[in-house]
Order: C-alpha cells, then structure tokens, then sequence
C-alpha cells in the first residue's frame, strides 16, 4: 500500500514522485518547502522534480501506452476509473483535510471538492465504451470507417486552486479515452493529486499509466510543455503562462487544451428575483477566495436598480469573515504571500483610481497571524476602463457597473478579453435568451450561476479565457484523434 501521504502531516515529512507504479525522489535529491496558507507554517516538502524525472515519466507512461495499460478494453478501463470513483468518496473527508491544510480552502469546499472528483471518475468511467465512431457512405468497393483513438501520452499541467476538480476533468478523461498520463501538479498544492495517485495505484491501474512529478514550474512544467514524447497536453493557469505552454508544445507540434482565466460577468436586469439572485451574486466570487478562474468578478446592473442592489450587496459583505479552514468561514486565505500581495496592491490601484469601497467583510480574530487572509471586498461604482474591471483580481474582489439597456449590458459583457462564463439574471424569459445568446463566453447561465459544479457540462473560453473545451463528453473527445480506415473489397 502506498500511504506516503496522508491528511496528518508534519514539516519533515517528504512527499516523492510517482512514475512508472513507485515512489521516487527528485533525480538530484532536490526538495521544495511547502508553506501551509493558513498559518504560513512549513507544512511539508515535496520533490523538485527535474528533466531527468519529466522524461523518466514519460519514458514510463509510453511504455504502459504500448502495454498493459493499452491492451485494456475500454470496459476494463472504465471499470478501473468506477472503482477509483468508489474509492475516493470513501476517503473523501481525508482528501477534504489534506486539501484544507495544503490550499487553505473551507472544509466544506473542499469535501465538495473532493465527492466532484469522484463524479469526474464515475462520469467519464461510464463513458469510455461509449466513444463510438462512424461510417462514411463512399464508394461501393470501398468500407470507411472512423474510429476514435486516443493521443497516447498526454501532460497535464495542474492549478493550485482546484487541484482535485482539474485533475479529474483532465486526467479522468484522459485515461478513459486510452491515454496513459503525466501530471505536473502546482508546486503550491500537489498533496491531494499524489494521495489520489496513490489511490489509484491500489485499486490496480497498470504501473505507469498515471505518473506524478512535483516542482517548479519553470523547471517541471517545462520541461514536461516542451517534451518530444508527449502527445497532447492539458494546461489551467494564467494566460501568460498558458502562452508559453503553448510555444513549447508548438516545437513538436502538439496540440494544447488551454483554460486560462476569465472577468465574468453576472449581469441584473430590472426585473430580476433579488430575493434568489443576492445570494449568488455574492457566493461567485468568494467562492473559493475569488482564486475561481469563473469567478463572477463583474456585476453590471441595470440602472434603474443599480443603488438598491448595491446597498444589498454590500449588506451581505459587511457580514462575510475570512478564516481558519476548520472553522467553516465564509473564504479561506490566499494560496500564498505573493497571491495575498497581488490582490491587496489590485486595491491599492483601486484606491489610487478614486474608486469607493462600499462593503468589505472582515478577516476573522481568530485567523492565524501568518496566514495569507484578505477581506472580501466591495466596490462600486467602477468604470468599465478600470483597472478592477478589465484585468483578472483573481480574489475576493468584486465591482459593480451600471448600464442603461440591453445593447449597452451585452456591449459591457464582452468589453474584456476574457471570455470564460457569464450570468443573465431577468425574469423575461425572451429577453435572457437573446442576451445569453450573445454573450461571447464559452458558460452562460441564466438566473443561476455554476450550476453546482457541472461535470456533465462542457467548460472552456474565447479570447484570453483559452480554447478548447473540458468537462462532460467535449472534455472527453478532446483528449481523442480520429483515424480513418478505408477498406477496399471489389
């Protein structure tokens, strides 16, 4: 049994690699310290993972490809991926701990965290006998078919926000189509991916088929980016850096699913349901801290109502608490110091800009002083040029503009580069559809926000938020190619 990580750990506990079935230390002995957001205290050290391990790893997952893990029918697959399911809502409140103390999260967030990944593995371990292909009428001589097949080995460059979600829309569909796999994990919360590794292991995927390599990003990640061995990789993170996955990949003409980001906006029309929308508009964007890639960011409210949905939002604000994961806040702390500094310099820009801070919650008394805790914040009204408008906070930082009409709300949704989610909030049903229909966002969700989750439904961005797509059957035929076999027989 693998049991190198648990939910109860110490600061000289050292978490390894896992490649090729077994656990293993950087290839030069290289550890990472791994500092706990809530209190800033070590927490553990990871391996620093090197080429050596990116290429060891890939070395590792083509040769499961081309072996045991290839030889598996989709329904033995499928049936692993059923029992990895069953497994992880097991120790599901584990995996909530250990992710808690690693990415500083609320409990509850993330147990929910941790029964979506379960979802992930039943819903795509349902679906592996299910990637039909197709005949194509031609010639009477001639038999064509399309059969879907899998890339054969895919990277997948994890986040630190929802280590346990991404790697199971990601790796999940990945495996259920054929691929054998190679993660690189956020070097800031790898714990949960390399318990869930481990997991995995026990309930009998073949050695190598999934393979975890720790570290920086700069070094692992691309390494793994650039590696000639890979055949598809999977990439959620900042545009920047998703920018330069991309390049690498293209020197071996790879291609990439990228989910980068987004500046979402809820928009409220004047004959909105306050009474169900408020809690929402306000839980989109502490969700998680504001480190939600769909987090709704923008409110654009129709100015009829623009003050009295101001006042009742900053009404629930003032009650919000950031604190200690254990004590069921309403927001955890920032992943770390740097992320705490980018969000609390974005409100100094704000301030800098004369921008007025109507409602702000508070970071609870009994919040660990080292910890990297922000009070949710309120402000409003926000020109659409600003700052806090236009570029991704990504904490708990919301704004709120006023518009006139429709054309001016769609024009004011769209107006960023980003292009991820978006929420019509009117109870005509003629008018939320039209604007919805326009929205240029790869969600949009009508008098409803995320929808819990939503594993069976597709996921992606335009422009700056990325391309292509990930959850549901889309994330599932992303991780495929298509070979065509034409069949002459007189």
């Amino acid at each position: 049994m693998n049991d190198q990580v648990s939910a109860t750990v110490a600061p000289n506990m050292m978490f390894q690699n896992f490649i090729g079935g077994r656990n293993r230390p950087a290839s030069d002995g290289m550890t990472l310290d791994v500092f706990s957001p809530v209190d800033g205290t070590l927490f553990a050290r990871i391996a620093s993972g090197t080429m050596q391990d990116i290429d060891d790893a890939v070395k590792a997952a083509r040769t499961a490809f081309d072996g045991a893990w290839g030889r598996l029918t989709a329904t033995e697959r499928g049936r692993l991926l059923m029992k990895l399911a069953t497994v992880v809502e097991a120790h599901a409140d584990e995996l909530a701990a250990l992710e808690s103390r690693d990415n500083g999260k609320p409990l509850r967030q993330s147990r929910a965290d941790a029964i979506a990944l379960a979802r992930y593995f039943e819903f795509y371990g349902s679906a592996t006998d299910k990637l039909h292909g197709d005949v194509i009428p031609y010639l009477n001589t001639h038999f064509i078919g399309v059969e879907r097949v899998p890339h054969g080995v895919t990277g997948h460059i994890v986040p630190w926000n929802y280590p346990m979600q991404i790697f199971g829309r990601s790796v999940g569909a990945a495996l259920a189509a054929g691929n054998a796999t190679v993660v690189k994990p956020a070097e800031d919360a790898s714990l949960t991916i390399l318990r869930v590794t481990a997991l995995a292991h026990e309930v009998g995927f073949p050695d190598g088929a999934l393979n975890v390599v720790t570290g920086l990003g700069r070094t692992a990640g691309a390494a793994l980016a650039g590696h000639p061995g890979i055949d598809f990789l999977s990439f959620t993170g900042s545009p920047e850096t998703g920018t330069a996955v991309q390049v690498a990949a293209a020197q071996n003409h790879v291609g990439v699913t990228l989910e980068l980001g987004g500046k979402s906006a809820q928009v409220v029309f004047d004959d909105a349901d306050l009474e169900r929308a408020l809690p929402t508009l306000v839980n989109a964007i502490i969700q998680n801290g504001g480190q939600t890639c769909s987090a709704g960011s923008r409110l654009l409210i129709q100015r009829g109502i623009f003050q009295d949905v101001v006042d009742a939002v900053s009404e629930r604000f003032r009650t919000l608490r950031a604190g200690h994961p254990e004590h069921e806040p309403d927001l955890g702390p920032m992943i770390n110091q740097a992320q705490q500094r980018r969000v609390l310099g974005y409100l100094e820009r704000g301030r800098n800009e004369g921008l007025t801070v109507v409602g702000e919650g508070v970071v609870a008394l009994d919040a660990p002083p080292g910890g990297y805790y922000v009070a949710p914040t309120f402000l409003a009204p926000v020109p659409h040029e600003s700052i806090l408008t236009q570029e991704e906070v990504f904490g708990p930082v919301l704004v709120a503009t006023p518009f006139d009409d429709e054309a001016e709300a769609i024009r004011l949704a769209n107006g960023t580069q980003y292009g991820l989610a978006a929420g019509v909030w009117s109870r005509d049903g003629m008018r939320s559809t039209r604007v919805a229909r326009a929205m240029r966002a790869g969600q949009v969700f009508v008098n409803c926000y995320g929808a819990g989750g939503g594993i069976e439904l597709p996921f992606g961005g335009f422009g700056r938020s990325g391309h292509g797509r990930e959850k549901g059957f889309e994330g599932l035929i992303e991780f495929t190619t298509t070979r065509t076999l034409v069949i002459a027989h007189g």
